[in-house]
């Protein structure tokens, strides 16, 4: 059974466009639905619009400030949180008034330690919480060094471009597919097999927690997706339907990409600390 050809591997220009275009979609997509992107909304007081952004991620050494913008001088609040997946009770903090401004401090936290909290504000006699039912979940990282940083997301960018552009050159059966295959594979092993782990390093205080030794999906999404490039490759060298595999090996990446980051990453459990 023949792989699907199309004739579309002359149009070079057009198809690194459409890779960026894949690449930079899917980036936002990650980065949106990702456990550290800020829980956005609004609320309307008195007619007028309160737009809010609570976090859900702080570096280590420095107090997770809850900082929202209420004109409205009557309107307070406060937040109410405690350490998650923890015996703790809740502890409550007023939000206090600066100016045009609502804010509250809450306490800091160890590397891979986790607050959940909820922000309340007092509406029409009523306390009325932000995020509704759900509470927001907070994780620290220790300072990670902006080179180490950058780098990481660079490698890691460029191997998910090389990736979207040899997917559109295997769907050509004249297409060549060599070059890119190796720089895919070079570019996924620096950025998420070296850098990525020294990134966790400096974060959390450990290199690896995915598979054999945890369940961090990062990890294991990037095992995943080097595991199915490096089978592409043996079936590229024995010319066994390498076209097929090669695909495969993309379209696998860019679904494993879109599993929002950091997702059941490192994690401080506090009842084996603090029981």
């Amino acid at each position: 059974m023949k792989f699907i050809s199309l004739s579309i591997a002359k149009y070079r220009l057009s198809l690194w466009i459409l890779a960026v275009i894949i690449t930079l979609s899917s980036a936002y997509y990650q980065r949106r639905t990702g456990p550290s992107y800020p829980v956005k909304g609004q609320i309307k007081i008195d007619q007028t619009n309160v737009r809010f952004k609570l976090i859900r991620s702080e570096t280590v050494g420095r107090d997770a400030v809850v900082k929202l913008i209420v004109p409205l001088e009557h309107v307070g609040g406060f937040v109410k949180y405690r350490r998650y997946r923890s015996n703790d009770g809740w502890s409550e903090i007023p939000l206090r008034r600066e100016g045009d401004h609502l804010i509250a401090h809450l306490p800091q936290q160890p590397a891979a330690g986790k607050l959940m909290y909820y922000v309340y504000l007092h509406i029409n006699g009523q306390h009325v919480s932000l995020s509704g039912e759900n509470p927001v979940i907070l994780r620290y990282k220790d300072a990670i060094p902006v080179a180490v940083l950058a780098s990481h997301i660079g490698c890691m960018f460029i191997a998910m471009l090389f990736s979207n552009r040899i997917l559109l050159e295997a769907l050509d059966a004249e297409g060549n597919t060599r070059g890119l295959l190796n720089l895919t594979i070079g570019f996924l092993i620096l950025g998420g097999m070296i850098l990525g782990p020294i990134v966790q390093k400096f974060a959390f205080g450990a290199y690896w927690t995915g598979f054999p030794l945890g369940h961090d999906l990062t990890d294991n999404k990037t095992l995943i997706a080097l595991t199915g490039w490096v089978v592409a490759w043996v079936k590229h060298h024995q010319r066994q339907q390498d076209r097929f595999w090669i695909f495969a090996a993309a379209v696998l990446m860019l679904v494993v990409y879109l599993i929002p980051h950091s997702l059941l990453g490192s994690e401080l459990d506090y009842i084996q600390i603090d029981p």
